[in-house]
């Protein structure tokens, strides 16, 4: 039989598997310089981005100048753009290379603490950075567990597993198995990661406050905590331009040890606020977190969808 043509996304992943081939042996001045060339292209360009990222910005800061929060946006887009740059470094690179990128770690003994407590730990990541050194650190330390969801580019999957397995983590499934296995780690003393800051569907979340703004946000975490009485710890991977990036633990708001989802979610939001305020540019301002309070107000909310957002 004749061999069949490969199909455009076979292309497109060959593609994208090669550019990160090339960029894992790129320095992180190099990735650096590119980032900045690029982000002011994907904020002239990308209207999703820009304008999700513009209206994020006007909802957490209603009282900046426009010159001013565009000026946020342009720096945020850039740092994004070098957070996709950086994945093939992340995945693909000597090992050595990814460690000695990570120059600094702030906040080590609070994770220390969380673990001696002698249960679970849940890291509470935000889009901040590049997550995707946190988890090299922290699996390089820890038995570590987080959830993955394959990407729509079936060709990228095994590429993707790979570069977050190599040091050790576990990756389980965004269903029921997969909170299954969560719940196992913690009650084995483990520490899992979660990402606390995407949008979930209808029925996953509750509403709680957001830089003061109502923002539908998940009850994965607060479920995980009151099942395993897990201790909460915030973790980021600052990037240090040009230079590599500086680890950073933070104490979890106490609110996220409420028993009520409300104000256990309002804690989890604090979190986030708290690694935003590092460095707000380095915030990925790309994700709808405002998006299902726009949906409820215009009284159909499993259809409606924002007119930009």
């Amino acid at each position: 039989m004749p061999r069949s043509e490969p199909s455009f996304s076979s292309l497109q992943a060959r593609a994208i598997i090669l550019m990160w081939r090339i960029l894992a042996g790129r320095s992180m001045a190099t990735l650096w310089r590119m980032a900045r060339l690029g982000g002011p292209l994907v904020h002239r360009f990308s209207r999703r981005e820009r304008e999700v990222t513009d209206i994020n910005l006007a909802q957490v800061h209603p009282h900046h100048s426009r010159a001013k929060r565009r000026h946020l946006a342009r720096q945020s887009l850039t740092h994004s753009t070098a957070t996709m740059l950086e994945l093939g470094f992340a995945w693909m690179a000597d090992l050595d290379r990814v460690h000695a990128a990570i120059l600094e770690v702030h906040g080590r003994e609070l994770l220390d603490e969380a673990r001696a407590d002698g249960r679970g730990v849940i890291v509470l990541a935000p889009h901040f950075g590049n997550w995707e050194l946190l988890n090299i650190w922290l699996t390089g330390h820890f038995p570590m567990t987080v959830m993955y969801e394959p990407p729509k580019l079936v060709e990228l999957d095994p590429v993707i597993q790979y570069g977050r397995e190599r040091t050790g983590a576990s990756l389980v499934p965004t269903n029921p198995r997969g909170v299954a296995a969560l719940l196992k780690a913690l009650r084995q003393r483990e520490v899992v990661g979660i990402l606390p800051d995407q949008e979930p569907s209808w029925g996953s979340g509750v509403f709680a406050p957001f830089f003061g703004r109502p923002a539908y946000t998940g009850t994965l975490l607060p479920k995980l905590v009151a099942r395993t009485q897990a201790r909460v710890v915030t973790g980021v991977a600052r990037r240090l331009p040009g230079r590599g990036f500086a680890i950073h633990f933070l104490a979890a708001d106490e609110r996220v040890y409420a028993s009520d989802e409300a104000t256990s979610a309002t804690g989890v939001n604090a979190c986030v606020e708290a690694a935003i305020a590092l460095d707000p540019t380095q915030y990925q301002w790309e994700y709808k977190r405002y998006r299902k309070v726009i949906q409820e107000q215009e009284g159909h909310p499993q259809h409606r969808s924002f007119r930009l957002y």
